[in-house]
């Protein structure tokens, strides 16, 4: 399914294929909930990063987490996360440790989306006490990262992204 998105001032417009096109993922990290998660989760889709095409390159930067370890110390995340440097808008990540990948937020995308029978809440031992989980009947819930990928939840559900 093709992707157009946009940043909230339309100085950056996107569009990419993506083959798992559906909003299905909550992530409730400090890091997608600070930078693109106002409701105090953040939604990610799967792209192909080949065919990421980007109009207005220059308006985009690039946010770097640093995450503390555990000897106190900080390392630089290895997701980029790339927002619009005139508006602030979250538009999407790419991890070096997938690099064929790129994951739009979907907040920032303009075509509509299809609904998800189901959602998948992450990272929810970082959840604050404000955020209210909105959880359906089929919803799973994970307090890291669960073992199921963006992919295997497409492809369990027979959801091909057309």
């Amino acid at each position: 399914m093709k992707l157009e998105g946009s940043c909230h001032c339309r100085a950056v417009r996107f569009s990419l294929e993506s083959a798992q096109p559906y909003p299905f993922m909550r992530c409730y990290c400090s890091i997608c909930r600070k930078t693109a998660g106002a409701g105090g989760y953040a939604i990610n889709l799967g792209g192909d990063n080949r065919t990421l095409k980007i109009q207005g390159r220059e308006h985009v930067a690039v946010y770097r987490a640093r995450l503390e370890n555990a000897e106190g110390g900080t390392t630089l995340s290895s997701g980029h996360r790339h927002f619009c440097k005139t508006c602030g808008s979250a538009l999407w990540l790419w991890d070096s440790n997938w690099p064929d990948l790129v994951h739009p937020h979907a907040s920032a995308i303009d075509t509509p989306l299809p609904v998800p029978p189901e959602h998948t809440h992450l990272m929810l031992d970082a959840k604050p006490a404000w955020v209210e989980l909105q959880k359906g009947p089929r919803d799973q819930c994970f307090a890291e990262y669960p073992e199921e990928s963006l992919a295997d939840w497409h492809a369990r559900l027979g959801l091909d992204g057309r």
